[in-house]
């Protein structure tokens, strides 16, 4: 079965898939060797890591649809890619979901933001017309060359105009031809247990944002009310910067690090990680 089927089923299996999300090639590595079913190609996160910069729309196409390709590279895992609001009108949406279909993308994710955008636990946002929103939905699902290719709608509309409104522009999103709905930053815990009720006919993602707005569930309980996908776009991320922050520490205070797994990767396994025996083989092999 392709990645993009294999995604497709689990989303439809709504039994709440953890997915997190990976900044780069190792990132993705690291999900993947830890038995994780899919990965989320998080625009946060390539802004964040790779610019030193808020998630405000400093990413463009090129960005992420480059970081994309290396994923895609690296390994296997079906891959959610974050488009952020298509990079433009429809036209662009257009362009973009050829662009990151062709670098590996198994389902592209598309929001309703007005641009530039910035992140959804952010306050500031705005909301595209809905209008607008389905003209980009339409462009999304025409541009795809593989059917299979998945075409993800959030709306960011709860912070702006309400839950009700955010509930009815997604279901007009499914209407439209997304595959999977998103409504981003709900802030009430009963608000998380009726969308899977209200927007029944499409799977689900929701983002669990470690500090951000929304409470933060189980995958379990996310599972038992019908969500398809449970998103933690950038766990990996903040945990990469603890685990600096605290290895430099050391360096800073003691004036060396020794080979302690308790404080770094041990050398064996950065090594483990990407391939080194593999490429050793294929060195031999080519000799």
């Amino acid at each position: 079965m392709s990645t993009r089927k294999t995604l497709k089923a689990l989303a439809e299996s709504r039994r709440g898939i953890l997915v997190p999300g990976a900044f780069n090639a190792l990132s993705a590595r690291v999900v993947a060797d830890l038995g994780f079913e899919a990965l989320y190609v998080t625009g946060a996160g390539v802004t964040n890591m790779w610019f030193g910069l808020p998630d405000q729309a400093f990413m463009g196409l090129t960005d992420i649809a480059d970081h994309t390709t290396r994923i895609r590279d690296a390994v296997e895992l079906p891959l959610i890619v974050d488009a952020d609001t298509g990079f433009g009108n429809a036209l662009n949406t257009y362009h973009a979901v050829r662009t990151l279909e062709r670098a590996g993308a198994d389902c592209i994710q598309l929001e309703d933001q007005v641009s530039p955008k910035r992140c959804g636990h952010f306050n500031g946002k705005e909301v595209i017309s809905t209008d607008e929103m389905l003209g980009k939905i339409k462009a999304a699902v025409d541009a795809r060359r593989d059917p299979d290719t998945l075409i993800l709608a959030r709306t960011d509309a709860c912070a702006t105009q309400g839950f009700e409104a955010a509930v009815e522009r997604a279901q007009r999103f499914g209407e439209a031809g997304a595959d999977i709905l998103f409504v981003e930053a709900v802030t009430k815990a009963e608000e998380i247990r009726a969308l899977p009720r209200r927007l029944a006919d499409r799977p689900q993602l929701m983002n669990m944002v470690i500090g951000g707005k929304t409470p933060i569930f189980s995958a379990d309980e996310l599972a038992d009310l019908g969500y398809g996908i449970v998103l933690y776009a950038n766990a990996a991320l903040q945990g990469a910067v603890a685990g600096m922050q605290k290895a430099l520490t050391v360096l800073r205070d003691t004036k060396r690090i020794d080979e302690d797994p308790a404080l770094v990767a041990p050398f064996a396994e950065r090594q483990r990680l990407v391939k080194k025996s593999e490429w050793d083989a294929l060195e031999q092999k080519y000799r």
